[in-house]
Parts: structure tokens; C-alpha cells; sequence
């Protein structure tokens, strides 16, 4: 949601999504290699902060972070690689970006997110709340985040609850609480451009995500492009969230699982293979099946999952 910003921003000519970052990001010398539009494909070459700081999170899950202090630990995380020279998912990206998008409009990004994302979408339900430790709704999801002990065996019985955490450690990358319908709408939003001008370029040059992966998949503009879908997935303490759409056929899929423990890909598999199942589905009396452009099957996204899985199906 935060690239949301940033393009919608640059279409308006606020910026450019070409301006070096130093130039809305104050003290980051050295760093005026890498622009705005580097930040949301992934291509800006820089490391996480949050892998650093999961130790902190576990045992204080109520602790209000500065985002200055996070970017203290992300700007100096190794460069993954040079600027645009290849793909490489880091939250520092989004947090960056969600600096420079206050700076550039002069408003909180909370506020940006309201006005430019969840009040034009009628997504009643999603926000970017302060920085003080709460619940993400009134009835939440609970949210847990299973451990490994010191053998290695995973604690699936009793996770750590991580349902009340403060939003101020995921920032601009993934602060944003919001329920299913809603993230079912934003996924066909974003996938089909909804929020921006007719023939913005957002998702016109994707790069690969990974230098020997398959050819269908793709990054560009805060985005992963997926065969034929488009969408997001990630993980924040205590869950794992997936949302992908099909621009051309309207199907979308939203996806989230209650425990962040295992790897962040599971949820992104499990929505393309629902994805692949919902492709299948028979239609109504009287419409025509549209192609879906899936290059894999369920089975395949089934088989995937079991490869992360950390632990065992309920019996």
C-alpha cells in the first residue's frame, strides 16, 4: 500500500519516481544511487532491519520503535547488490518509502493510506494504526509465532501470542491491519491499477525474483506478479498474509494463516494453489470459463507447502 502512495504521488508530479531517494530522505549520504522506483520494484540492493531486530520483537512485542532507528538497521545491513541490478525483497524498501511519501505531502502515512487507499476502496476495515501496543480489531485473529527450542523442535502446541504488538516496528512495510473482505478488494485494486491513472507503467518492466526461478515469476512496483496474478505476501509478527488478483478475469484470492513461525513463502503457495483451484471451479449457467494463465497446479503449490511446513496436520 505504501508503493499505492508513491505512484500515486508521482502521477500527481509531487515527485518523480526517478528522484534518488536522499532527495525526501534526509541523512542517508552515500546513498543517492538509489531512487524512489528502486524501493517498490526491489531493485534498491539494501537488507532488512527486521530479521536484526527478531530477537528484540520476541521478548517485547510491546516496544514502540522510531522509524529513524529502524532505518539505522536497515541502511546498515550488507548491499545485497548494486542498485537496479537485481531483485531483492527487503522491508527496508517500504520503509523508506513511506518516509519519503510524509515528506513529499507533508502528512503522517496513516493519513496518506486513509485518503489515498482506504477511503477511495471503501475498505472500512483497514488502517495503519499508532504506535501503541493493541489488538489489530476489536475481534481479532489471534496471532502466534511458533519457536524452535534448543533441539530444534518446533513448539506447535503452545505458541507465543502475539495477537497485541505495537504496528511500529512493520512501519511502512507491513503496519497496516485490515480483515479478509478488505484484502480481497485491495488485491483486485491493486492488480488492476485501480487507484492510479490509465496507463501508469507500474507493472510494465517486472524483473526476475530470483536469478534461477521460473520465468512467470516476477516483481515490479510493490508488486509480485505470479503467472497471470498479481498481489503481495509477507509475514509480520503472529501472521502471514497473502492477496493476489487476476487483472483481466477479476479472481482474486486472500489468504491468511494465525502463526508467523514458518517460512513467509507457505502463505504465498497456499494462495496460488487455491488459486489454481478456484480456476477450475465450474461457472455459472450460462458464462463462459476464462482462462486463468496459471503455469502450475494445486498440487504442485500443495507439494511446495509441505517442503516449510514446521508442523504436523491436526489429527
Amino acid at each position: 500500500m505504501t508503493c499505492d502512495i508513491v505512484y500515486g504521488l508521482a502521477a500527481n508530479g509531487t515527485f518523480s519516481l526517478d528522484d534518488p531517494i536522499t532527495k525526501w530522505v534526509s541523512g542517508l549520504p552515500g546513498f543517492d544511487d538509489i531512487t524512489l522506483r528502486q524501493l517498490c520494484d526491489g531493485t534498491s540492493g539494501l537488507g532488512p532491519y527486521a530479521s536484526i531486530l527478531q530477537n528484540q520483537v520476541l521478548t517485547n512485542p510491546d516496544r514502540v520503535w522510531d522509524d529513524r532507528e529502524l532505518l539505522a538497521y536497515g541502511i546498515a545491513s550488507p548491499r545485497r547488490n548494486a542498485p537496479g541490478a537485481a531483485f531483492s525483497d527487503a522491508d527496508t524498501n517500504y520503509l523508506l518509502a513511506g518516509l519519503a511519501v510524509e515528506r513529499a505531502a507533508n502528512e503522517p502515512l496513516s493519513a496518506l493510506l486513509a485518503e489515498r487507499v482506504a477511503q477511495p476502496l471503501g475498505l472500512d476495515a483497514t488502517s495503519l494504526p499508532g504506535p501503541a501496543a493493541a489488538a489489530p480489531s476489536a475481534n481479532p485473529l489471534n496471532g502466534h509465532w511458533s519457536q524452535p527450542n534448543a533441539e530444534g523442535a518446533w513448539n506447535c502446541t503452545d505458541p507465543g501470542d502475539y495477537t497485541v504488538i505495537s504496528s511500529s516496528m512493520s512501519a511502512g512495510d507491513s503496519g497496516v491491519v485490515t480483515d479478509i473482505t478488505d484484502l480481497g478488494r485491495y488485491a483486485q485494486a491493486l492488480a488492476t491499477g485501480a487507484l492510479l491513472p490509465a496507463g501508469t507503467d507500474r507493472f510494465a518492466a517486472p524483473v526476475p525474483v530470483t536469478a534461477d526461478g521460473p520465468t512467470w515469476y516476477t516483481a515490479a512496483g510493490g508488486a509480485y506478479q505470479a503467472g497471470s496474478l498479481i498481489g503481495q505476501f509477507g509475514s509480520t509478527p503472529g501472521y502471514l498474509t497473502a492477496a493476489f488478483a487476476d487483472p483481466r478475469t477479476g479472481m482474486s484470492v486472500a489468504v491468511v494463516l494465525n502463526n508467523s513461525g514458518a517460512n513467509q513463502n507457505a502463505v504465498a503457495w497456499l494462495a496460488w494453489e487455491l488459486a489454481a483451484i478456484a480456476s477450475k471451479a465450474p461457472t455459472a449457467d450460462g458464462r463462459t470459463t476464462p482462462e486463468a494463465g496459471l503455469p502450475w497446479t494445486a498440487q504442485q503449490m500443495r507439494d511446495q507447502i509441505g517442503t516449510v511446513a514446521i508442523c504436523p496436520p491436526a489429527q
